[in-house]
């Protein structure tokens, strides 16, 4: 991978307000001043939301601290 580049990064977790303000305060501490674009859909039985955030990714140090981070909170199921 060359960096920059665009990247984007699934999260999942229980459908919930807490859920997307974690997503997006971890996203906002790793991203400082960077554009993100988002977007989410509801699993089929609505009770999961998978969140997709769009951004320009500097450095796999970045991408990995980033992965650390959303996969230690307690709301986050899964990253891909």
């Amino acid at each position: 991978m060359e960096f920059p580049c665009a990247f984007s990064l699934k999260v999942m977790g229980q459908k919930s307000d807490a859920f997307e303000k974690a997503v997006r305060e971890i996203m906002s501490t790793h991203l400082p001043g960077m554009a993100v674009e988002y977007d989410s859909r509801l699993s089929g039985t609505g009770k999961y939301l998978a969140i997709t955030a769009t951004f320009t990714a500097t450095s796999r140090e970045q991408l990995d601290a980033l992965y650390r981070e959303l996969n230690a909170h307690e709301l986050v199921v899964m990253t891909l």
